[in-house]
């Protein structure tokens, strides 16, 4: 497992570098920006490294997926199921590889922001009555959020876990268009369909399962059942590999 571990990281460590780079500029930007006092480019800075953490996070799934599209069209690709390993262990690979890039970009971006946050706190106090505008903004339209760390913390992980489960839903997906369908008529248009309608599904049953919740517990058991729904993809997808792909 570990050896397929590194294997799925070096097909895509070149793409985390990247975004890592692109980061680190954004990131000096900001702090340049910040130490001038340019309040408006302290905006954009900040807008940037939010659009790049979102949006990084979410490249990282489209690249697993992908790799897990072109490994089982390409010939080269295929030479991997014709490995001792079985198909649980393939994608508990890739399963595993993606998990933790996706969690461990989370986990950094969160930090740096938290980070970034202290910087400007610190540099202007005014942020704290924005913070009280907000608070006062958000009883008006009857909504308790309490706008702490905590409740970004939670945030960020119901997004990693959805984001998670709906990369293995992909792979799901793909798995039927390649091993069922085949050669049919509209096969990537079938399995796009049943990915939404999972997709669907999974945010349904955490809408049904948490609607009565406070905002905490209902963040908390949302990311659950996101896991949840990542295992039952996980045993399904790597079943049906089993059955088609092993030799």
């Amino acid at each position: 497992m570990k050896n397929l571990i590194k294997y799925e990281f070096r097909k895509t460590w070149g793409t985390k570098l990247i975004i890592l780079g692109i980061t680190a500029f954004a990131e000096l930007a900001f702090l340049v920006s910040l130490y001038l006092d340019k309040e408006k480019y302290n905006g954009l800075s900040i807008l940037a490294l939010t659009f790049l953490a979102i949006g990084g996070i979410i490249f990282i799934g489209i690249q697993s997926i992908l790799t897990m599209h072109q490994d089982m069209n390409t010939k080269q690709g295929y030479m991997l199921y014709m490995t001792p390993n079985s198909c649980y262990r393939i994608l508990g690979g890739k399963v595993i590889e993606n998990g933790l890039s996706i969690f461990v970009a989370g986990a950094f971006f969160f930090a740096l922001g938290a980070l970034d946050v202290t910087l400007l706190l610190g540099h202007y106090g005014q942020l704290g009555e924005l913070k009280k505008m907000l608070d006062e903004f958000l009883r008006q339209l009857r909504m308790e959020v309490p706008l702490d760390g905590r409740l970004f913390a939670l945030l960020t992980l119901n997004f990693l876990c959805s984001w998670l489960a709906t990369v293995i839903t992909a792979y799901f997906a793909d798995v039927i268009a390649t091993c069922l369908l085949n050669g049919k008529k509209y096969n990537g248009w079938v399995s796009l369909l049943i990915f939404i309608a999972l997709s669907w599904a999974m945010a349904y049953l955490q809408q049904v399962c948490t609607e009565r919740l406070v905002w905490d517990a209902r963040l908390i058991w949302n990311a659950v059942i996101a896991l949840g729904c990542s295992a039952v993809m996980y045993v399904a997808t790597a079943a049906l590999m089993e059955r088609h792909l092993s030799v």
